[in-house]
Formats: C-alpha cells, structure tokens, sequence
C-alpha cells in the first residue's frame, strides 16, 4: 500500500520533531561556552542549524508517490482521513503540486506527530525500526 517505508517516515519523523523543537534564539551572537550553558544552544533555530537542512534534503529526495503517502499519513494521523478512505485522501493529496509538498509538510505544525499516529493506523510502529536511538 505505501510506496514509501516505514523505516523512512520513522526517519523523518525523528528529524520533524528536531524541527518542531527549536525556538528563536535568545542571543543571535552567542559568545559564551556550550557546556557552560548546559547545550541548550541546540534547540535554539539559527540560519545555519542543519536540522532543517537534513529534513529539506530528505523530503527532496522523495518522489511524487513517496510526497503524497506522507501527506496522506499526515492527514490521517491528524484525523482529517481515515486509513479506510486511503485513496480519496491520495486523490486529494495528488492535487497539491509535487514541488510544493515538501513546503507543505515543513509547514505542518505537529508533523512528527501526525506521522507517526498515520503509519500506526495503518499498523506500523517506529519502534520496530530503531531509528533516533543508535
């Protein structure tokens, strides 16, 4: 049924929640010690961050069938679909352009979320994968 894999979704979900972490910075010019400001540094979103830049490159590299089953889990996992009504919702994905789903997903606040609640309505579970924990 999804023609893209679970241990990939599980994948960008684990770098989609990295994303939905990170705030404005409080100090753009940080000068002080990482260790000595016990690294929260990292949740912090600056230009040159590569968190968005690793879950940019991992959607790119997607194809168009790939894009829509990650729109249609997202959907599905945040309610707007149920798994039964998987090909009117791939209908309804396939409307959007596939140079803009990339920006839609990254637009999508709880995306990590809504992933993982999609794959595991359709049964599959993150933790069969073990990714985020080598």
């Amino acid at each position: 049924m999804l023609a893209i894999s679970p241990e990939t979704v599980c994948y960008l979900i684990v770098k989609a929640r990295e994303f939905d972490a990170k705030v404005a910075p409080a100090e753009p010019d940080p000068g002080s010690n990482p260790a000595d400001d016990r690294d929260v540094g990292i949740l912090e979103d600056y230009a040159d961050d590569p968190t968005y830049q690793e879950l940019t490159g991992a959607l790119d590299s997607l194809n168009s069938d790939q894009l829509l089953d990650l729109v249609v889990l997202t959907w599905i996992g945040r309610g707007t679909y149920g798994k039964d009504q998987w090909g009117e919702a791939r209908d309804q994905a396939g409307e959007i352009p596939t140079k803009d789903a990339p920006r839609y997903l990254l637009g999508t606040p709880q995306l990590g979320d809504y992933l993982e609640e999609g794959l595991a309505e359709l049964g599959y579970s993150c933790q069969d994968y073990q990714i985020g924990r080598l």
